[in-house]
């Protein structure tokens, strides 16, 4: 049996993957299971894609704020593919939010269409707005780099009582500390850093953990990426990278055989090609030893549209935060954080997560 209430989120960075989840939303309405293309789960605790409201949303880029939702998620600098046209209109606006470390100097270099252009606006008082939307979510896409807002914007979360679902690299679920102020609320937290559903990390992580089941010993790999969005302009300061390139090599040495010297993995992001929008293309390349010592290969080139792809992951772990709102569980939720991040509080196999993550819909697993 549905439930009728829908799950209220707020959401704080109006970008690609903002729009990809909203036109998710919007598109998988009144499908029918057989026809939901492209979805982890259908249902997950009486919870379809369509049961979420965006309720509250919060930007810095002047062609957002000020407009309402429908119109702010297809405003430049969002350049990912449009696969639902028709989004009603919403009568919720975007807020002014804080820009802290939020934008790179380096982004003013570019042309418009490619870069934030920072609102005059004055900020506004986050907490307020949050429990006047009565928003039960905040669900964080900052960009890369931006480990002061994140914090900010996850403290927010705290003082207003809701719950977070962290979709970049700024270790703050997987923190000890944070974990414990949510617990200590008795609110649940989602992250760190959003996978995509067959992305360039899950991929590696699949071959790697195929490498160790077949005995091939992995010697040496890569993995580098290319893209045109906002996020790749972004991370062409490697000042900001630290915790991204942590995230996504982490996500790789937790499913080898034993970990990989320093010198013999190296994962990017790696360079922004203005025309590729909203494309990824990643170069994965492992070099190990079979049978007798003997050498092999295996590279690889993939393609996908990088933000409908995290919003594949983001979908589920919305509605699996919602369950542990309901299930009254403060703190880090493990099996959901291992099924669709890069850097989880307890990094599982890919298969390990799968089953988890069920259990926890089923009321099996506590988190």
């Amino acid at each position: 049996m549905l439930y009728l209430n829908k799950i209220k989120i707020a959401i704080v960075g109006i970008g690609n993957c903002a729009s990809s989840l909203i036109q998710g939303i919007h598109y998988y309405d009144g499908k029918k299971p057989e026809e939901a293309i492209g979805l982890m789960h259908w249902d997950i605790g009486g919870y379809l894609p369509s049961d979420i409201e965006v309720v509250a949303a919060f930007d810095i880029d002047t062609r957002k704020v000020g407009k309402s939702i429908d119109e702010a998620i297809f405003a430049k600098p969002n350049c990912t593919t449009i696969f639902q046209e028709e989004i009603p209109k919403y009568d919720v606006k975007v807020s002014m939010g804080h820009v802290l470390d939020g934008v790179a100097e380096h982004m003013s270099n570019y042309d418009d269409d490619y870069t934030f252009i920072v609102s005059d606006d004055e900020p506004v008082d986050i907490v307020e707005v949050l429990k006047e939307s009565g928003a039960e979510i905040l669900v964080n896409y900052l960009p890369v780099g931006s480990e002061k807002a994140a914090r900010f914007y996850a403290q927010c979360a705290l003082d207003a009582g809701i719950a977070y679902v962290n979709c970049m690299p700024v270790f703050i679920v997987s923190d000890d500390e944070w974990d414990a102020k949510f617990r200590e609320k008795g609110i649940p937290m989602v992250g760190d850093d959003i996978k995509a559903q067959i992305g360039a990390t899950i991929t590696h992580r699949t071959l790697a953990n195929l490498f160790k089941d077949r005995g091939v010993k992995l010697d040496r790999t890569y993995q580098i990426n290319t893209g045109g969005n906002t996020d790749f302009l972004n991370m062409l300061n490697r000042d900001r990278l630290d915790s991204k390139k942590e995230s996504k090599t982490e996500a790789v040495q937790a499913v080898v055989a034993e970990r990989m010297d320093e010198r013999d993995i190296h994962i990017g992001p790696s360079d922004y090609v203005p025309w590729q929008n909203d494309n990824k293309l990643c170069f994965l390349r492992m070099e190990g030893r079979t049978f007798g010592d003997v050498p092999m290969n295996i590279e690889l080139r993939l393609s996908v549209e990088d933000s409908p792809n995290s919003a594949g992951c983001v979908i589920d772990a919305i509605r699996c935060c919602k369950l542990g709102l309901e299930r009254n569980i403060g703190g880090q939720l493990t099996s959901i954080s291992s099924y669709t991040m890069k850097h989880p509080p307890i990094q599982f196999t890919d298969d390990e997560a799968y089953h988890n993550v069920n259990k926890f819909i089923s009321g099996e697993l506590e988190r």
